[in-house]
């Protein structure tokens, strides 16, 4: 799919926050000057690669509208990461080292989508403009930021939890307050939800339909998704102490020639019963469903052996 031209705009217009560093008096000068070429892409897959030639002094592309879906194909698994306005993302190829894991990039755009063209000519005049390219560093480590917390939801325990994770953590950058709930007007089929939580789509399929049962999550006519009660994802109590006793270490000696001085818990003793008490209680508990599971599966195989010897005795 190719990108059509449709004129040129001023950044700054575009993206105001790129310029939200800049005194008054400079606001206008950059919008003057910083301006990029526009081009939109139809929804459908878009061949990124396509873009090859635009070499490494190029900076991105600045998404102004729409939604586009990257996916990693690494053997038979798929990722995803969902962008849309203020991202900036580079979908050619820079060359470099061959890759030990073999992988592939898909780009498809979910809704008509313009890019702004940061070309190597917009790169150039960013040098008078320190505080615009700061904004622009720092929306490349806000992406990073958001696929390190993706990589985190795909790892929590239960895809409904994964779910609901995610769609709170969209909801905090596109979520929209309503009397009926948190709109995020992001239309995602099931397949793409998947890819971003890390499992199948008919798990994923299974698990929205038990999140509309329970009233956690619903899904408007018009594609939105719509939340309500309390946002997840926050770590317990109990987690939070055991995270802080990791956290916990000997500090390394001032002296390699004084013996090592014992370290003050600062009053964390109750802190650690208190973990050590949950650890013990969990432990309690995996045994407890262990021995269950252990029965059930031994009656599962008398079950077994019981119907084999019925049918030897048949014969």
């Amino acid at each position: 799919m190719n990108m059509t031209e449709v004129g040129t705009v001023a950044v700054l217009d575009a993206d105001p926050d790129l310029g939200q560093l800049l005194a008054p008096g400079q606001v206008e000068d950059a919008r003057r000057h910083l301006r990029v070429r526009r081009h939109v892409v139809e929804p459908g897959a878009w061949d990124g690669e396509r873009l090859s030639n635009a070499g490494p002094d190029h900076l991105g592309l600045l998404v102004i509208d729409g939604l586009v879906t990257r996916e990693l194909v690494v053997a038979d698994n798929v990722s995803a990461e969902l962008l849309g306005p203020g991202d900036i993302v580079r979908p050619w190829h820079t060359g470099g080292p061959e890759h030990l894991v073999p992988f592939e990039i898909r780009w498809t755009v979910v809704e008509r989508t313009e890019f702004g063209v940061l070309d190597r000519h917009f790169a150039a005049l960013l040098a008078r403009y320190p505080l615009v390219n700061a904004m622009v560093v720092d929306r490349m480590a806000e992406r990073a930021q958001r696929l390190a917390v993706l990589q985190a939801v795909s790892q929590l325990n239960g895809v409904d939890r994964r779910l609901l994770t995610l769609f709170w953590h969209l909801a905090e950058r596109w979520g929209r307050v309503t009397s009926s709930g948190v709109v995020i007007p992001v239309p995602m089929p099931h397949r793409v939800l998947a890819q971003l939580v890390g499992a199948r789509r008919p798990t994923v399929s299974s698990a929205l339909r038990r999140l509309a049962e329970s009233g956690e999550l619903a899904r408007d006519l018009n594609g939105s998704w719509r939340l309500t009660g309390a946002p997840v994802g926050m770590p317990t109590e109990a987690a939070a102490r055991i995270v802080r006793m990791r956290r916990f270490r000997v500090p390394p000696r001032a002296d390699a020639a004084e013996p090592a001085r014992p370290v003050p818990l600062d009053g964390r003793i109750g802190e650690v019963h208190d973990a050590l008490a949950a650890l013990r209680a969990d432990s309690t508990r995996r045994r407890r469903e262990f021995a269950e599971l252990a029965e059930q599966t031994r009656e599962i195989m008398d079950q077994i052996q019981a119907r084999r010897d019925e049918r030897v005795s048949r014969r």
